[in-house]
C-alpha cells in the first residue's frame, strides 16, 4: 500500500484508539447467554450455551461496497476488545427480525457510509461462531456505489470510511490491519467479481 495512504490510515486509526477501559459492575443488557440441554442421536446429552444479542440471534448483513471507480470502501471503528482497539473492516449490521438480508444490506450500507449501489450480488452466508451462536451472516458485494447521502449512525456508533483498491484491501489483511473474519471472508469471496 502506498505510504501516503498508510499515513492517512494511521491518522484515522489514531482518532479511534481506546485510551481506557473500565469494567462496570452492571448487568449485561445487550449480550446474554442461554443454557441448553441437548440430546444427541447417539444417546448422549450435552450442555451448551448460546449467545443472544439484544434478544435475537445476531445474524448480520456484511457488505463490500465497490465504487464506480472500482475502489472498495473500508470502515474504521472502535473495537475496544481487540489488540489495536480499532478495527478496519467493511460495512455490516444486524438483520432485523423478519427482514430480508438483502434489504438489511442496503440499509446498513447507506446508514454507515451514505453510499447506494447500482447492483448487489449475494456472496453466500456463514456462521459467526457455530460453537455458541446461531447467528448467520449474509455477505454481499455492492457494485457501482455512489455517494447519495450522509451517514445515519445509531447512537454509540462511530464509523469513518475510506476507499482503496481491492488489491490494497488484500494487502491490509496481509499487513495485519484487517483482522475481522467478516471482512476477510467477504473480501475473499468477492475476488471473482473484482477486475
Amino acid at each position: 500500500m502506498r505510504k501516503e495512504k498508510l499515513d492517512e490510515l494511521e491518522i484515522i486509526i489514531d482518532g479511534f484508539k481506546t485510551l481506557k477501559k473500565e469494567r462496570l459492575n452492571k448487568e449485561a443488557r445487550f449480550i446474554k447467554s442461554e443454557v441448553y440441554s441437548c440430546s444427541l442421536n447417539n444417546g448422549k446429552i450435552i450442555t451448551r450455551e448460546k449467545i443472544v444479542k439484544n434478544g435475537k440471534d445476531g445474524s448480520a448483513a456484511i457488505i463490500l461496497p465497490v465504487t464506480l471507480e472500482n475502489n472498495v470502501i473500508l470502515t474504521v471503528e472502535p473495537r475496544v476488545f481487540s489488540k489495536r482497539t480499532v478495527g478496519i473492516g467493511i460495512p455490516a449490521g444486524y438483520i432485523e427480525e423478519g427482514e430480508d438480508p438483502y434489504v438489511a444490506a442496503l440499509r446498513e450500507l447507506e446508514e454507515e457510509t451514505g453510499y447506494v449501489p447500482n447492483k448487489m450480488i449475494s456472496l453466500g452466508g456463514f456462521y459467526q461462531d457455530m460453537g455458541c451462536s446461531s447467528a448467520y451472516n449474509e455477505a454481499f458485494i455492492a457494485m457501482g456505489c455512489e455517494k447519495k447521502t450522509n451517514q445515519h449512525l445509531d447512537p454509540g456508533e462511530y464509523i469513518k470510511y475510506f476507499d482503496c483498491t481491492y488489491e490494497e484491501a488484500l494487502e491490509l489483511i496481509d499487513m495485519g490491519y484487517i483482522e475481522g473474519c467478516n471482512a476477510i471472508i467477504t473480501l475473499g469471496r468477492a475476488k471473482r467479481y473484482m477486475k
